[in-house]
């Protein structure tokens, strides 16, 4: 049974810097494409970055491009998102997504979920 868990949510003022961290257990989680997905209220979830299972490719949201930092350790088997420059409308739960075989894209969510964590930014 694959297990994400999200880890370094929070509340910061705007400017500010926050990392997410995502531990991935069960399967061969190595060979995973990993990514983070965010669901302000009221609106729908939506992709923030994505990083293959080779950590030679990533791709990110444009709202979030040249601000955030995916990264993944495969051999402590985590990933990352480093948050910088962060503003008001990065409010929402952060989501860490992995799929066994397909890339995580704005067009193709993974099949297995974090439970996710709260980041808070306030102006």
């Amino acid at each position: 049974q694959v297990r994400l868990m999200e880890s370094g949510g929070g509340a910061v003022q705007a400017g500010g810097s926050l990392r997410l961290s995502c531990a991935v257990s069960g399967g061969t989680p190595t060979t995973y494409a990993m990514g983070w997905f965010r669901q302000a209220p009221g609106k729908e979830r939506e992709f923030v970055a994505g990083v293959t299972w080779t950590g030679g490719s990533r791709d990110y949201s444009d709202s979030v491009k040249g601000r955030f930092t995916i990264s993944r350790d495969k051999a402590k088997n985590t990933v990352s998102l480093q948050m910088n420059s962060l503003k008001p409308e990065d409010t929402a739960v952060y989501y860490c997504n992995a799929d066994r075989v397909n890339p995580i894209t704005a067009t193709s969510m993974g099949d297995y979920w974090g439970q996710g964590t709260q980041v808070t930014v306030s102006s």
